[in-house]
């Protein structure tokens, strides 16, 4: 059994790369799915309205006021993500439950150094792509400006940083016939692992 972390910057092909392993039929974790969960839990909700208060208007919460506000504030950043860890780490720890007899299980999460999770993981695998590409997709895919992209970027650990950390690469600026051959590559290497 090998528990592999998916990583890589905002906007590096992480969730494309998940999504081919689903299809492939493997089981991948999706730490962003986890943590869109809590915003639904009223318990939740109501710890960022006690902490956080200009993100309501009256009873109705605004997600995007508390990104720009946190994005904004490394300080208030560093509280919501006090807020947030323990969930997700509580979530993780949990999901060993499910391996029942899988040879591999994956785990998308961008922000696995930062959060100190790579120690929970056999190996980690790098989304990886030019800061072109990746600022070009993810002002497209989520409507922002370049000025908020390098916000949310500047935030996480820097490319080179990771390269160093990792056990594998994978350079998602291709064609997706080309991507699904490098996963398939990828997982013939982390059988070989194993043995």
């Amino acid at each position: 059994m090998a528990f592999v972390a998916i990583t890589g910057s905002i906007g590096c092909g992480k969730t494309t790369i998940s999504n081919i392993l689903r299809d492939m039929g493997f089981l991948v974790y999706d730490v962003d799915a986890w943590c869109r969960e809590l915003y639904f839990r009223n318990d939740f909700l109501k710890v960022i309205k006690e902490n956080f208060p200009e993100t309501f208007d009256g009873d109705v919460f605004n997600k995007r006021a508390l990104r720009n506000l946190v994005f904004n504030d490394v300080s208030k950043l560093k509280f919501l993500e006090s807020l947030i860890h323990p969930y997700l780490t509580r979530r993780l720890l949990d999901s060993a439950s499910e391996y029942n007899g899988r040879d591999i299980i994956f785990t998308d999460v961008a922000l696995l150094y930062e959060m100190g999770w790579n120690q929970y993981f056999d190996k980690v695998v790098l989304a990886d792509v030019d800061y072109e590409t990746q600022k070009q997709r993810v002002m497209k895919r989520d409507g922002i400006s370049g000025e908020d992209f390098d916000k949310i970027n500047n935030i996480q650990m820097k490319r080179d940083d990771k390269i160093g950390k990792v056990d594998f690469v994978i350079n998602t600026g291709c064609s997706e016939e080309e991507l699904v051959n490098r996963i398939k590559k990828l997982i013939k290497e982390l059988k070989e692992c194993k043995q």
